[in-house]
């Protein structure tokens, strides 16, 4: 898992590479799409859709675990079996992905480009960006950056050092399925619940130790503590809570709150309401505390695995 953090940090996921073969999870994508259109029926009852959900969502996760441990049965053992788990992992962490997209708001807000600070945002949050202000979207990066790099490198990362390519395609297909079919909406309520509560659980021990690197490397270790552990379950999330409750006590802003999707209000209380209003450079302050947590976790894996 050091090897793959290590090579996405320098090259990513290239766009040309992109362009011709898309991406693994774009590939699950298409699977959980498939499984959506066939099984998802509006004429069902509730409870055959929740049925239903349930079994897709076995299926999904159920192939890709078999896929990796499949490839993972056929690699040498010893360090070159490390390097190549590391290199067919290395797709399955979005590290230097986050890191752009974020540092792509911190730039032009930090030089008063409202616009394109707006439009940057955009795509990484599902808020109306034209509601934001400065600190709307300051507050909305710094909280997408806390989530996503519990989402997007630490659970992925974890459950592959525990597992391997079984673990870290496992842990994808569960994360995916949450992101496309996991919402409260009609056509989701209860077809999605299942892949819901399994991201949950999948995600329990990850979002924990994403807010405790963010409160090992924080400015003011005591603060970010005491804010990870007051306010991590306010969040309307049994996890997200924990890495933005920690980040939000390490910068010394409030993040959440109230804040508008699709023209609705969603009324979310705040973490570390007593703080300030971030700015944009507190997005540059987060992107360091994240970029150092990340070279822990990875020092972490390489100081184990030479244990």
């Amino acid at each position: 898992m050091a090897v793959a953090m290590a090579v996405d940090a320098l090259i990513g996921w290239p766009p040309a590479l992109f362009t011709r073969i898309g991406h693994p999870v774009t590939w699950i994508g298409r699977l959980i799409h498939l499984v959506d259109t066939a099984w998802n029926r509006a004429s069902d009852p509730p409870a055959l859709r929740r049925l239903a959900g349930a079994a897709a969502a076995v299926l999904v996760i159920a192939l890709a675990t078999a896929l990796g441990w499949a490839v993972q049965s056929l690699l040498p053992s010893g360090w070159v079996r490390v390097v190549l788990v590391g290199a067919l992992a290395w797709p399955l962490v979005a590290l230097r992905s986050l890191h752009d997209h974020v540092a792509a708001v911190a730039h032009p807000l930090v030089s008063g480009d409202l616009a394109a600070a707006r439009a940057a945002v955009a795509q990484i949050v599902g808020r109306d960006p034209a509601t934001l202000d400065d600190a709307g979207i300051a507050r909305a990066t710094i909280e997408s950056l806390a989530e996503n790099a519990s989402d997007g490198i630490v659970a992925p990362v974890f459950w592959g050092a525990l597992f391997g390519l079984p673990g870290i395609l496992g842990y994808k297909a569960i994360n995916t399925l949450d992101s496309m079919i996991g919402h409260r909406t009609e056509r989701h309520e209860a077809f999605g619940w299942a892949a819901a509560r399994i991201d949950d659980l999948a995600n329990l021990i990850p979002a924990r130790l994403t807010g405790l690197l963010f409160v090992l490397l924080a400015p003011h270790r005591s603060q970010a503590w005491s804010c990870m552990l007051r306010d991590a379950h306010r969040h309307r999330s049994p996890n997200a809570g924990w890495p933005e409750a920690a980040m939000a006590g390490a910068l010394g802003v409030r993040l959440s709150g109230p804040r508008i999707y699709h023209g609705d209000i969603a009324d979310e209380p705040w973490l570390n309401e007593a703080a300030r209003d971030p700015a944009a450079a507190d997005i540059l302050t987060g992107l360091k505390l994240y970029r150092y947590a990340m070279m822990l976790l990875a020092a972490a894996f390489v100081a184990l695995a030479l244990a």
